[in-house]
């Protein structure tokens, strides 16, 4: 690799003060990266032609293109003709380009290369390529490349239509394991139908690791973009035909704001003293927040309330401001205006009053016509940042804060009355939000969950949700992460993706529904959050390659956040086979809608001892005669719940089955599924011998027996049998309403081990 010849390459297109490289410079460049092009020549124009130029290129035809920096995609204006390598076809074909281009462009030249014989059927045309993200750095990407690549690439699966990889996030899986995913370079190295590979998997990684050391060198200090399209396979080899290099603005050096000091965040989220300013002594969103506060058991005595003229207020302590407090509080909370808060940075900054601060308002980077407030701020915390004390963490603004159960606090400032919360023993999640209607909105709908943390961050005008999934990633009673991000900072993603990739490494699990997707949503997400938007097929490919389960939509997120804090990590690792599931239901459809919905799963037979019991019970019920016993067990709406515990806990113990998938049509009076009402029927879904109380029982003596075998349930009917579904969540039974539901999320879970 020749770095002294690419800098010179560079260094000449500086000192013209372009932005972007001739072609055949960036020809060049791959030259010197030791990667094959085409042999070429560069005239000025039609007149510099002649016969002895044209006796050095090999082959019967000849590529002619202009070269032009502010012609970058010649194809779209015809600036690529392929002609007889010939001196009058080649002249006329310049002499065509010059009427054309020369007065409307500035046009350093022409190119005239040896044509190169390929076949251009799918799989012989590849597109690399590199460019610098804000959120992520430096990207790679390899995918179907040609003048069809975007019409391919929206008709490949999602996943298997690009490898993009990041040569700074740390990969545990080889280069060539990730390439090897995708569709194109399947068919360009593997055996299909009797054709033999058109290339060996080792010289596409061999190119690709090219570009991994140019981007570590060259990014973002140099290059912002450098595409090869087509790369293609030639007799056994990769041969560059193309190439568009885009130049960088050099990026700004970091500043101390920058540079977070993250271990306060302990601080932020388990604090022994906090402080709210913006309480009144009626009910408004700080005095919202006191009352959480307390509600939550935190020690009275410890929480002071920022108010003048006042000695106490909800039985806490008051004091006149911010540098009146009695000592470095571990949080403050600022529940006031947008206006305000500067002020209130610069107060703790100046009087070292607070290792953390929360910022509630809305209104200061992602509305226009604040920069003068956000400076001010910035620059109060940078200078406290240059201290040895290292100035306070910031969440928000533009959030609802933060509920943290070993902290004892909540700042979401819904009233217990519209927001009820769990009690008890935290659970194993931590639930990060940009969005703090987000954070409510699944809290509410995840009631029966009580997360260790819920962290609304906003804007990310301080801390970011790298920070703080990086901080909690060493938190190991944490083993699910629920992500939902709107956008990341600069570099933010990276940090992420780093984190993400240990956490998954350790066993745990990493889930994200990353919004702003489309070019509408992206403009609402910058306008909401003050994020970066980015790219959504970068974060998705870089999210998958890590390990990060990928929710799809928001109902994915809700069942997907339910389904690993209910039954845990998936510890069931399955290699070089499909995962077996066993199924059950009392209705014949459910039994069809199962085996039409399998996914990655198969239906095997029961095994022996499984096979005679489940006869038994069958026959118990007096079913044998009605049905055989076949996976999936249809046990017809004339099984009661005594039937069913028999039939789950057989099916649970069965070693032929490594997930079991319980279907529930509830409606059926022989089991008792309707809450109790004296005057209109007998039943009673909480007593004993239901079957929610039956169902709970065997997930607890399961799960304490160390024979978790991950399995759902299915409660396919309407709302009067919510509270039934809804008793069935509270026992930490993962629990869909319908059939497809159940086995799209159950798939997720096990494609986790896989």
């Amino acid at each position: 690799m020749n770095f002294t010849a690419i800098e010179s390459i560079l260094n000449k297109a500086r000192q013209q003060q372009r932005m972007s490289l001739l072609e055949t410079e960036g020809m060049e460049i791959l030259k010197a990266l030791g990667i094959q092009v085409p042999h070429r020549i560069l005239l000025r124009n039609s007149s510099e032609l002649n016969s002895e130029i044209l006796s050095g290129l090999q082959g019967k035809l000849a590529v002619i293109k202009v070269v032009s920096h502010e012609i970058l995609h010649k194809s779209d204006l015809g600036g690529v003709k392929i002609v007889e390598n010939r001196m009058d076809m080649v002249r006329d074909a310049i002499l065509d380009m010059e009427r054309r281009f020369a007065e409307k462009f500035k046009v350093t030249g022409y190119s005239i290369s040896e044509c190169i014989p390929y076949d251009s059927s799918l799989g012989n045309e590849l597109l690399l390529g590199m460019r610098w993200t804000e959120d992520f750095g430096a990207v790679i990407t390899l995918s179907a490349g040609g003048i069809f690549t975007e019409f391919l690439a929206s008709h490949f699966r999602e996943g298997r239509d690009a490898a993009v990889l990041s040569p700074s996030a740390g990969s545990e899986k080889s280069l060539a394991q990730a390439l090897s995913q995708v569709a194109v370079v399947q068919l360009a190295t593997r055996t299909l139908r009797g054709q033999k590979p058109r290339i060996a998997l080792t010289q596409i990684t061999e190119v690709v690791q090219q570009l991994f050391q140019i981007s570590e060198r060259l990014m973002p200090s140099e290059i912002k973009e450098f595409e090869i399209n087509p790369l293609v396979i030639s007799e056994g080899k990769l041969i560059a035909l193309d190439a568009l290099v885009t130049l960088a603005h050099a990026p700004a050096s970091a500043t101390a704001l920058s540079i977070r000091p993250a271990e306060k965040i302990r601080n932020l989220l388990e604090p022994r003293t906090i402080a709210v300013m913006g309480v009144s002594e009626k009910m408004n969103p700080g005095r919202t927040i006191v009352e959480n506060i307390l509600h939550q058991g935190f020690d009275p005595s410890r929480l002071y309330i920022i108010k003048p003229g006042m000695q106490t207020l909800a039985g806490c302590p008051c004091v006149p401001s911010i540098s009146a407090l009695p000592g470095k509080v571990d949080l403050l909370v600022l529940a006031v205006s947008a206006k305000q808060i500067p002020d209130a940075i610069t107060e703790v900054a100046a009087f070292e009053k607070a290792e953390s601060v929360i910022a509630i308002p809305g209104g200061l980077e992602e509305k226009q016509g604040t920069q003068a407030i956000v400076s001010s701020m910035n620059q109060a915390l940078e200078n406290s940042r240059r201290t040895t004390w290292k100035g306070p963490v910031i969440n928000g603004g533009n959030c609802l804060g933060i509920r943290s159960v070993p902290g004892k606090y909540n700042t979401l400032f819904i009233p217990p009355y519209k927001l009820p919360l769990p009690t008890g023993p935290a659970a194993p999640l931590a639930f990060l939000s940009q969005s703090g209607a987000f954070a409510v909105s699944k809290s509410s709908k995840l009631g029966a969950i009580n997360p260790k943390y819920t962290i609304s961050i906003g804007n990310q005008m301080d801390l970011t949700v790298g920070d703080y999934l990086d901080y909690l990633k060493s938190d190991l009673e944490i083993q699910t992460y629920a992500v939902y991000v709107e956008g990341f900072k600069a570099l933010d993603g990276l940090k992420f993706i780093r984190a993400a990739r240990e956490i998954v490494k350790s066993g745990r699990t990493v889930i994200l529904y990353r919004a702003g997707r489309t070019l509408e949503g992206a403009h609402a997400s910058a306008s909401h959050t003050a994020s970066i938007a980015g790219n959504y097929a970068v974060t998705r490919g870089l999210c998958q390659e890590a390990g990060v389960l990928l929710a799809e939509t928001v109902a994915d997120f809700e069942d997907l956040t339910k389904m690993f804090v209910f039954l845990g990590p998936n510890r069931h690792l399955i290699t070089g086979r499909q995962p077996r599931l066993g199924a059950i239901s009392n209705a014949g459809f459910e039994c069809v809608a199962f085996a039409d919905n399998l996914g990655s799963f198969t239906l095997p037979a029961f095994e022996g001892t499984a096979q005679r019991a489940l006869e038994e019970s069958l026959d118990k019920a007096g079913l044998s005669s009605i049905v055989d016993v076949h996976n999936p067990v249809d046990l017809t709406p004339m099984t009661n719940d005594a039937g069913y515990d028999r039939v789950i806990r057989t099916v649970l113990t069965d070693s032929a089955m490594d997930a079991v998938i319980v279907g529930i049509v509830p409606l059926t009076p022989a089991t008792m599924t309707l809450s109790i009402s004296p005057a209109e029927h007998s039943e009673d879904l909480m007593h004993p011998d239901a079957l929610a109380l039956r169902l709970a029982r065997i997930k607890k003596e399961f799960t304490a027996a160390g024979a978790g075998k991950p399995w759902v349930a299915v409660v396919d009917a309407g709302e009067l049998y919510d509270a039934f579904a809804y008793q069935l969540e509270r026992f930490q039974i993962p629990t869909f309403r319908t059939a497809d539901r159940a086995l799209r999320i159950l798939n997720a879970y096990f494609m986790t081990s896989r």
